[in-house]
């Protein structure tokens, strides 16, 4: 691979009934199972807060630049794992942990209104899925805190993010089974971080997307 060999793995801290939230566990289980031998894993707990999660996710890109940057949070109820393409930058309303919500109710003032992962979602799910995995694709990820970091990480890193979407119930919930499948995701995604022309091409040919998705 080239470049930075460092991916970050986040996970969002304690949320309502999640007193340990299980994105957080599963970024704990990757850094244990790892991503290759070529490939430091760095792991960070954010706040379910806007301040200081976007302090954060700015601190990362700036310090330490990484080649990727995974964002794990939860989709309660769902049974599936959700790859979301796109951060949203406006109409954040709810209010996080501590009361708090941005006036702007944006993520970044003047920013573009949507950016989208320079990996192609879409063509990652559609493998996965055709293998028998329950694994989705999304273009909405909600306009929360996980849409709010997810846009944030975009914006700093140039594209070069993934929100991945967890369920909370059903058998991927549990971390035996979730933390592999999550394993092989993300080494999918590296594989066509590093080789975009590939998922081009098979895309092209299947008459789906044409080249991979880049910024807005």
């Amino acid at each position: 691979m080239n470049g930075s060999e460092t991916v970050v793995v986040t996970g969002f801290g304690p949320f309502r009934q999640f007193p340990v939230n299980p994105s957080w566990k599963a970024a704990q289980g990757l850094k244990l199972a790892g991503l290759g031998e070529q490939i430091h894993v760095y792991i960070k707990e954010l706040p379910v807060s806007y301040v200081k999660t976007q302090q954060i996710i700015a601190e990362i890109w700036q310090t330490l630049n990484p080649k990727f940057a995974v964002h794990l949070g939860i989709a309660r109820g769902s049974s599936v794992v959700i790859l979301e393409q796109t951060g949203k930058n406006s109409g954040y309303r709810d209010r996080d942990v501590s009361g708090f919500c941005p006036e702007s109710h944006c993520c970044m003032e003047g920013g573009p209104e949507k950016l989208c992962s320079v990996i192609n979602m879409r063509a990652v799910s559609k493998q996965f899925k055709e293998a028998g995995m329950d694994v989705i694709y999304s273009r909405d990820a909600g306009r929360y805190l996980c849409d709010f970091a997810y846009y944030c990480s975009l914006y700093h890193g140039q594209g070069r993010a993934a929100l991945i979407h967890l369920p909370t119930s059903g058998g991927l919930a549990s971390a035996d089974r979730l933390v592999p499948l999550l394993q092989t995701l993300i080494q999918t995604m590296l594989h066509q971080l590093d080789y975009p022309s590939e998922t081009a091409q098979r895309e092209d040919d299947s008459g789906l997307l044409k080249p991979a998705v880049r910024l807005m």
